[in-house]
This record gives structure tokens, sequence and C-alpha cells, in this order.
């Protein structure tokens, strides 16, 4: 919405002459004013002048020498606009100097075909006022005497414009009546709305008078067929009018608010829009057949060109406007051509209605027009003041068209309106805002932005909400306008007393202690969306959205996630993006899977509740940290290192990492890397470098070790509980075993045999080397392992571990196959 100081201080006389402090005021009110702009920005330095004379250029054809009197002396200027007026016509001079920001340029002394200039007769398109680029401005004749200032002499023609972010609840801010009253309420000063129809507007430009006692019904019949999408239907006639172009001041004021003149009618049907924020729409009436106006659904098919010159196919639950043949209009969003205003036009029929705000937001959708009728219509108009627009619209006719106004003018009411009430408890205000206020002065805030107290009691007092106000209708909301006219800075800063609470349920304990674990891991949280692109989860290869949005707010955000992946690649790209080549991330969320039990949802019997379970999500990328040797390359190693970390950390026990075969690997990750993760001979999760084809689909032009892990299956195995053991009091012994094994033998596997054979007195056993090509065969590897042999209550004697240490040799040649090296 874009407001004009000028009209605002018309309304509200008494406002701060800076309108950075107006500005700063709405924004703390909550109208965010997002820019503060000026208009006609260098007319301060343009003055009025009289054309003397003129005579042709010497040596240049379409040019004239041009003498003005600018008060005080002449000049001569050169010029070649094709509407010079005559001798004595007043036009605007840029002297030398002026700077005119509507074209970035200065007015300089400069020689044209060998004649000096010195100065520049202006067109609106240069002076910032205006799109007319096709001659100089020419003024009414007596505007003001040579030499006045043009912002002096047409204070139209210079304004500070606000441009305000209004939020959806708040239609009284589409109109400059609504913003006064803001404006009054906020600094506490008088706010003056002008008579509908003052007296000097009655008279039109011929000295006729608006026609009084004349039946309306005389003009024009009026039907509401749709009560629920039409519940009021307001019309005035204006009679003999003379359509033609407005006047300067007020072509001017619809340019600074970013609007452009169309002709009188138009225009008056605009100012009255950005002076209410209530829209109306002129008919010819002579092109209203059989004089009737008829308000019903339109019939599916049928056929309305509208004013932008489109056919379009309407639908049954578009509402329209008739007359006895065909739609005129599509209700509160265009109208139709086949009754728009012509210069031809001396009967208009202006509308003025209250239409049901979610029909137009669907009729507006629907045939992708969103005009400045719609805007509002949408968010909901004022209904109480139909009668004051149509008056306005009557006496700024009669003003700006001549002619005489059918003072019958009236609102068909085919189903009543009613203001609200809302009860307000008194010292509710200041409990709720944690400051103490006099209930006086929430009287006098709450009266200044136009309630009324209908009763007043002991402990309760009842307000009237204004028909304007559509968007409070509980005592919250009251207070709520109490606090921003204070100002939220008026509040005191305290402490809110909280109890910490540590009654967490199941599952956020288990993910407070899986986010616990990642950050000991040295891992940076990531906080991803639930919601994300369905391609996105076809680029990893994971299942299909269970969940998908009927009316998301964008495509990216359409579907519920089967895959913490997706978050975490958009985070590692960004990342990059930014220069960070060496990320180690997580994520805990949750996961929205088809669920194996179905379970319909509340009236949608064919449709499954999803399985909801909680995942944790890594990524490492780039090098690991080195302090004593060169940074080295992230590998599958970190990612087995983090699994183990994590369950070592939640369940304290030990990860077997099996590679996965290539058959059943996760289409996400590398064929020669991917593996499962698995505690006690249950699968929990995977990890792997990523594969080249997310890699390249996620724009990551470096490789990425992922770990995914199912928390729900990892906590379903059970947390074992702590051991605590004396340190050791007899000495160790160490034994290394090299063999080799065909290459699809797992290291874990004779890990797990070692340990195994050794019984008790193996400490741990380790991996320590793995060697392929060299003396060992194809298709074969060469492990290393080292076993600790430790007794809790001797000392072991050399005997002792080289018998048991056979025994470890004798198992791995037997189950595996293995030869020693």
């Amino acid at each position: 919405m874009k407001a004009s100081i000028q009209w605002l201080r018309e309304l509200c006389p008494a406002l701060p002459d800076d309108a950075s402090a107006i500005a700063a005021r709405f924004t703390a009110a909550g109208l965010e004013v997002e820019g503060v702009h000026a208009f006609g920005l260098g007319t301060e330095a343009c003055v009025v002048a009289s054309l003397v004379s003129t005579r042709p250029h010497p040596s240049r054809s379409g040019l004239r020498l041009v003498t003005v009197e600018r008060g005080g002396g002449q000049q001569e200027v050169v010029c070649g606009a094709p509407n010079l007026p005559d001798p004595g016509g007043l036009v605007v001079l840029a002297p030398l100097g002026t700077h005119l920001p509507a074209k970035a340029m200065t007015v300089e002394a400069r020689a044209i075909a060998g004649v000096t200039s010195e100065g520049m007769l202006c067109s609106e398109a240069e002076l910032g006022l205006g799109d007319d680029s096709d001659g100089i401005l020419v003024l009414p004749p007596s505007s003001a005497p040579p030499g006045t200032a043009l912002s002096q002499a047409w204070p139209a023609a210079r304004d500070t414009v606000l441009e305000i972010a209004l939020t959806p609840n708040r239609p009284d801010g589409l109109g400059h009546v609504g913003l006064a009253r803001e404006a009054a309420a906020l600094f506490a000063v008088p706010f003056v709305l002008r008579p509908a129809a003052p007296d000097e507007a009655q008279s039109g430009r011929d000295g006729s008078k608006a026609t009084r006692g004349e039946d309306l019904a005389k003009y024009v019949k009026v039907t509401i067929d749709d009560a629920e999408r039409c519940p009021h239907y307001g019309a005035a006639v204006s009679l003999d009018v003379t359509v033609a172009p407005s006047p300067l001041a007020v072509r001017w004021r619809l340019a600074a608010l970013g609007m452009r003149s169309i002709s009188n009618i138009v225009d008056v049907t605009n100012l009255v829009m950005l002076e209410l924020g209530h829209p109306m729409h002129a008919f010819d009436l002579e092109r209203v057949r059989g004089a009737t106006i008829l308000v019903r659904r339109a019939v599916q098919g049928e056929k309305l060109v509208t004013l932008d010159r489109v056919e379009r196919s309407l639908t049954a639950d578009d509402l329209v406007i008739c007359d006895a043949g065909a739609p005129l209009a599509l209700a509160g969003v265009m109208g139709g051509g086949n009754s728009e205003i012509s210069p031809t036009t001396s009967r208009v029929l202006f509308e003025c209605a209250y239409f049901d705000a979610r029909g137009v937001r669907r009729t507006a959708r629907r045939h992708g027009l969103h005009t400045e009728s719609s805007h509002r219509f949408e968010r909901g108009v004022d209904w109480g003041d139909t009668s004051y627009a149509l008056a306005r619209a009557s006496a700024l006719t009669t003003t700006l068209a001549g002619g005489r106004a059918v003072n019958d003018a009236r609102v068909f009411e085919a189903m009543p309106l009613a203001r609200r009430s809302v009860s307000l408890r008194r010292g509710r205000v200041g409990v709720l805002l944690g400051d103490e206020v006099a209930n006086g002065d929430a009287h006098a805030i709450l009266g200044r932005l136009g309630f009324s107290c209908k009763s007043s009691g002991p402990d309760v007092d009842l307000w009237e909400v204004p028909s304007f106000r559509p968007d409070v209708s509980r005592e919250v909301d009251l207070i709520e306008e109490v606090a921003r006219v204070r100002g939220f800075d008026a509040i005191p800063t305290t402490l809110p007393r909280v109890r910490p609470s540590r009654d967490h349920g199941p599952r956020e304990a288990l993910a407070r202690r899986a986010r616990r674990a990642g950050v000991d891991l040295g891992l940076s949280e990531a906080i991803t969306y639930a919601f994300l692109a369905a391609a996105d989860l076809e680029k990893i290869g994971a299942p299909p959205p269970a969940v998908t949005l009927r009316n998301p707010l964008t495509e990216d955000r359409s579907a519920m996630r089967t895959s913490l992946l997706p978050g975490l690649l958009a985070a590692l790209a960004h990342a990059r993006r930014h220069g960070e080549r060496d990320v180690r991330m997580f994520t805990v969320g949750t996961l929205f899977l088809v669920s194996s039990k179905s379970r319909p949802r509340s009236g949608e019997a064919d449709d499954a509740a999803p399985e909801e379970r909680l995942g944790f999500g890594a990524i490492v990328a780039g090098k690991r940290p080195a302090w004593l040797s060169k940074p080295e390359a992230i590998d599958i190693w970190d990612g087995k290192g983090l699994a183990e970390g994590l369950v070592a950390r939640m369940l304290r026990r030990e990860v077997d990492v099996r590679i996965a075969s290539p058959a059943e690997h996760p289409k996400h990750l590398h064929p020669r890397g991917a593996a499962f993760i698995e505690v006690d001979g249950r699968r929990v999760g995977s990890l792997g470098p990523l594969h080249p084809d997310v890699l390249q689909a996620f724009d990551l032009d470096e490789g990425a070790i992922v770990v995914e892990v199912d928390l729900l299956a990892l906590d379903a195995i059970g947390q074992r509980s702590p051991r605590f053991a004396l340190l050791p009091r007899f000495p160790a012994t160490a034994r290394d075993i090299a063999i080799v094994v065909s290459d699809k033998v797992a290291a874990g596997d004779v890990e797990h045999a070692v340990r195994h054979a050794a019984g008790g007195l193996a400490e741990s056993v380790s991996l320590f080397d793995r060697f392929v090509g060299g003396a060992v065969p194809p298709g074969h590897t060469s492990l290393g392992l080292h076993v600790l042999y430790r007794a809790k209550d001797r000392t072991l004697t050399d005997a002792e571990v080289d018998e048991r240490h056979a025994q470890v040799i004798s198992e791995v040649e037997r189950r595996f196959g293995a030869q020693l090296r």
C-alpha cells in the first residue's frame, strides 16, 4: 500500500512534519513501512513561467526559440515540443542548475545548433509527475504568477509516499482514512473525516445542483440473487456528466500512489478507493440494458470480456453483476468492456458493494486476475461505509465532471450484517501485558481507534467493534490494540519465571541422546526441513513420499521426507558454495514412511497413516583435522568411526560394519564402500561414500561420506548398563597374527573368531593392517591383527600364551581357510 503524507495530513492536520517519524511509529505498531519515497523531487527548483513569444530556430527545423517571463526578467530557451501555448500561456521552466531526478539529469547551458538554451521547458515525465512525454506541461490559466515555484503553486506536485507492507488481517490500512485514523491514535492527535458531500462540491462546473428527492428506481432497478456472496449492494446515479481528463492535482495525486489517470469518472472511483479502501465501479448507465442490475452466480461456460480485453469463460462459482441481458462485471475483481465509461458517457451508475472475501479470492485466482479491487475485497472491506463512499463519489463527480447527482443513493441489503461486540475484563490488560495499564488509558486508546464502549460494568466492559476492523473478535485482540498504540517498548523487560522440566517423552529423550552423541563426536547439528521436493527423494533412491501436501507453499516443500539425506546434502552444497570445504554435520529428525499397518485417517478411508521413524543422519566431507601431519581426505573409515562412536555412546555396545552385496547396497551409496551397520546381528543403518550420480544431482563437486541410523531400531536393542572394573594388576602379553583369507571374508568376522578362540584371556583384538596385491594371491586379502592377552588373577606365562595363540590360529584356519603369512 502506498500512502501519501500530504493526504494523511489533510485528514489528520496535527501529524508531525517529519515523514520518517510517522514511518517509524507505523512500523512499531505493526504497519511495516518498507520505504519512504519522494514524489516530484526537483519541482521546488522549477518555476511557473509565462510564454512571451516564439520564433523558428535559425538553422534547425522542428525547433523554436521561446522567450518566457519567469518573474523579474525574460530568458530564451530552445524547445521542440509540439504543444507550445499561445503567448500568455503558462509553462514550467527548469532554470540552469536544476536537477531532475526523474531523468537523472541536471539542466545546463548548452548550445543547440548554434543557439544557447538558458533553461528547459519540462514535460510531466521529465518532472516525475506522470507518464506524458509527448509535449511540455501547460498549466491552466491564472494558476500562479510567473516566478512562483511549481511545488508552491501546485502542492500536489510535491509529496512524500510511504510504502507500507500490510498484513492480510489489516484491510483498514488499504485506505488513507484508515491510515489517518491509525496515525491519529498513535500520535494522540485529532482525526478529521471530511464531509461526504461538502457544500462546494454540490454544484457542478456549470452551476447545476444535485437532484434532491428523486427516486433512484427511476433510473435503475437492483436485485440480489446471492445474499451470501453479496449481502450489501449500493448504487448511485449521476446525470449529465462530461467525461474529460482530470485536473492536474488529481492526476498527480494518483501518479504519486502508482496509479494512472484514465478519465475524471474513472479517477473518481480510484480516489474513493484510495481514500476509504473500498473499491467502486462506474458503469455507463446508457449501456446497462433494461436499466437493471442483477447480482447472481454465473452460468457455467458463460462469457465475459473484461476491461483488459480478454474473453473469459465463467464458472458457476463466479459471482457476476448483470444487466437484463448478460454479465457486466466479475464481482469484486474487474468490470466488463460492454459497460465501461467512454468519452460519450453522460449518465453514470456507481457501484459500491460488499462481496464475500472467499468468493472473490477464488474467482481472482481462477481467472489469474489480481487487481486493486480484488486485493482489497479478498481481505475484507468495510461494509459500514457504503453510503459514505457513494456520497463521496457523487460529490467528486459533480466537482470534476459537472452534471447532477440523483440524491437517492441506496444500499440494498439482501442479508443484514451486524457489528460484533467483545468483552474486556478490567485489569486483564495489565495481566496479559505484564505492565499496569489504567482503565482510562485503555478506554482512550480504543476510542481513538474507532471502538465504542456499549456498556461499562464494575468488572467487564463491552466494546463494539467497528465494521472496518474484521480482525478483532476476541478480548486478546482488544488488548493487542492497546499494546500497539502504547508501544511495545513501553512494556517492561522481565525474566519469566520458568520451572525447568525433565519430563520428556521417550521419543524426545532418545533424540536428545542422539544429539548429545553427535556433538560429542565433533559434529555440528544441522536443522533441516521435514518438507522437501519429491524429486529430491528420487535423486537418492529413497522411498517415495507417504505424505504429500495438497496445497504446498512451494513445490520444493510439497512432500514429507522419507530420508534425512536430502536436507544434509542441501546443507553441504550451501556450505561449499560459500567456500567451506571441510564439513562435519548431523541431523536428527522424523521420517514419514509407508506404514505396514494401514490405519485410515478420519474421513479418508483410502489413506493410510504414515509410520513415523526417528532417524539420525551424518555427513562428513573434505579433510580430517591434523596437527603433526598434512591433512588427509576423509574416507570410509571416518564413517565407520562415527557409527561405532554413536552406538558406543548411546548403547555401550560394539558395532559390526558389513560390506553390502551388489544386489542390496543402497542406491545412493557407491558400490565400492557401501556397508550396513549391525548391532548384535540386527541391521540398524548404513554408511558409505556417496554415489557419483547423487553428487551430480545435488551439484557437489567432491565426494562425501554419509551415515544413516534408525534410532528406534537402535533403541529397541537396549542400552547396556555401565560396568566398572579395577585397573589391571598384572601385565599383558601381545601377539600379532598375519593371515591371508578370501576377500569375501569380513574382517569383523575374523576379529570375532579370534576373540572367541582366545576365550577369556583376550583383552582386546584389533585390526591394524589390510593389504592386497603383491605376493597376496588375486581374490585374497592379507589381514594383520593385534591380540592382547591378560589374566585378571595372575601373570601369564609364555607357555600359556603360546598355547592359547595356537588355538586362535587353528580356529581361523578352520573357519576361513586362512593361511599364515
